[in-house]
C-alpha cells in the first residue's frame, strides 16, 4: 500500500515551485551501466575523467545513494522566457546559455526539493528519509526523467518535456516511501533530424548519441586546457554553453513562456557579456558578476579563454590592439595563447609580425607552441 497518492505528490511539487514532476521506482536501470561503459570505451566521455566504469555502475542503481529507497520523484524547473536578444549597441558581445544566466539551478532545485520533502512528511505525519539530487550526484537525471514519464529522450540526448521542450533543468527526490509510479511516455522525435543537422561541431554523432569532447558545452565549460583548434572557428560567439541544438527543436520552439525569476539574468553581462570586458576582468570582478550562477564553473581563465576565441570569430580589425595587449600581458598563459589565435583568425597573414613578437617574448612553452603553429600558417 502506498503512503501517498501520485496526484498528491505532484500537487506538493507544484506548491514547492517545481512545475513538472513524475514518479518512478527506485529499481536499478536495466542496461544503463553497459550503455555508459560503451560510451566511455568509445571515447565519447573523454575529458570527464571522473566518469569511470565504477561510476557507471553506481549511477545505474539509485540504492547506492539511498539503500532503503523505494520511489524517485523526478522534478523539473522549466525556464523558457522571452529573450530580447543581443543588443545592437556597437559592443562585440558573447553569448551565455539560457540555463546559466540566473541563479545556479542546483541551489534552486535543491531548495525546492527540501520544501517538497517537508510537505510529504507533513502529509504522512512521520519522518521520510530522502536524498535531493541534481546532476552532480551519482544518478543519471535523464534516465530517471525518461522512466518516470516526465519526458522522453530527444535525439540531442536532452529530455523533452511536453509543453516545455528541453528548456527544463532536472532533479530527483529519492525517498524511502512507496508512491504509485507513472509510466514512460510513448513519444519520440520521429524522422526529425534538425538538431543533428545544426550542431556546429557534429557532436551529435548519431541519434541519441553525443560525443562530449566535440560539444561546445563541454569545450566552453569542462575543458580546462586549450580548446582544439578545429573547434574554435565553430564556437561562434558562445562563451558558456550552447543552445544551438535546442533552439532548432520543434518541441522546444513551442515551449510555454514561464515566469521563473531564479533563471533570469541579473544584468546584461549574465546573458550577453562584452568580450573585451571578459578579457580584462579581474578575479574579483569575475566572482562578483557571476556569483551564485553556473558560470563560475568555467573559472575566470576559462571564460577569458572562451572570450578570446569568440572575439576572434565575431570581432574585427578594431579589436586587434586589445587582443595584442591581452596576448602580451594577461596573467594566464591559456588566455594569451588563445588571444594570439584570435589575432591570426582576424588578420591572417598580416598577423605575422605581432605573433612573432609574442612568440619570442612569452616565457610560457604552451604560448610559444601556439605561436609556432600560427606562424606556419601565416
Amino acid at each position: 500500500m502506498s503512503d501517498l497518492s501520485n496526484a498528491e505528490v505532484k500537487r506538493f511539487a507544484r506548491e514547492a515551485g517545481l512545475a513538472v514532476s513524475a514518479v518512478t521506482t527506485a529499481e536499478p536501470f536495466a542496461g544503463l551501466a553497459d550503455l555508459l561503459k560503451n560510451r566511455i570505451n568509445a571515447g565519447q566521455l573523454a575529458g570527464l575523467d571522473w566518469f569511470t566504469h565504477q561510476r557507471a555502475e553506481e549511477a545505474s542503481n539509485p540504492r547506492v545513494l539511498h539503500e532503503r529507497a523505494q520511489s524517485i520523484v523526478s522534478v523539473g524547473l522549466p525556464y523558457w522566457s522571452v529573450d530580447p536578444g543581443m543588443p545592437d549597441d556597437g559592443v562585440t558581445r558573447g553569448r551565455i546559455s539560457r540555463y546559466a544566466r540566473g541563479i545556479d539551478y542546483h541551489k534552486t532545485l535543491k531548495k525546492r526539493m527540501v520544501d517538497l520533502h517537508q510537505r510529504i512528511e507533513s502529509a504522512i505525519g512521520r519522518t521520510v528519509e530522502s536524498r535531493q539530487l541534481v546532476d552532480t550526484a551519482r544518478i543519471v537525471d535523464r534516465a530517471v526523467a525518461q522512466r518516470s514519464g516526465l519526458g522522453w529522450f530527444g535525439k540531442h540526448t536532452c529530455i523533452i518535456v511536453p509543453g516545455h521542450g528541453s528548456w527544463v533543468m532536472l532533479g530527483e527526490l529519492v525517498v524511502d516511501i512507496q508512491i504509485p509510479a507513472d509510466l514512460p511516455l510513448n513519444r519520440d522525435c520521429g524522422q526529425c533530424s534538425i538538431c543533428l543537422d545544426r550542431c556546429p561541431t557534429g557532436a551529435i554523432v548519431a541519434p541519441y548519441t553525443v560525443d562530449a569532447p566535440r560539444c561546445l558545452s563541454f569545450q566552453t565549460i569542462e575543458q580546462r586546457g586549450a580548446i582544439p583548434r578545429e573547434i574554435r572557428p565553430r564556437m561562434g560567439d558562445w562563451v558558456f554553453g550552447r543552445d544551438v541544438c535546442q533552439d532548432g527543436c520543434p518541441y522546444t520552439r513551442a515551449a510555454k513562456v514561464v515566469d521563473e525569476p531564479d533563471m533570469q539574468p541579473r544584468d546584461l553581462a549574465n546573458a550577453y557579456p562584452s568580450l573585451s570586458w571578459l578579457l580584462k576582468m579581474t578575479e574579483a570582478e569575475f566572482r562578483e558578476v557571476y556569483r551564485s550562477t553556473p558560470v563560475l564553473r568555467a573559472k575566470r581563465r576559462g571564460l577569458a579563454r572562451n572570450a578570446a576565441v569568440a572575439l576572434g570569430n565575431a570581432g574585427g580589425e578594431r579589436d586587434i590592439p586589445l587582443l595584442v595587449q591581452v596576448a602580451q600581458t594577461h596573467d594566464e598563459p591559456l588566455v594569451r595563447g588563445h588571444a594570439a589565435w584570435a589575432i591570426w583568425r582576424i588578420s591572417g597573414d598580416r598577423a605575422r609580425l605581432s605573433i612573432d613578437w609574442i612568440r619570442h617574448a612569452d616565457p610560457d612553452a604552451t604560448v610559444r607552441e601556439e605561436c609556432d603553429w600560427l606562424l606556419e600558417r601565416c
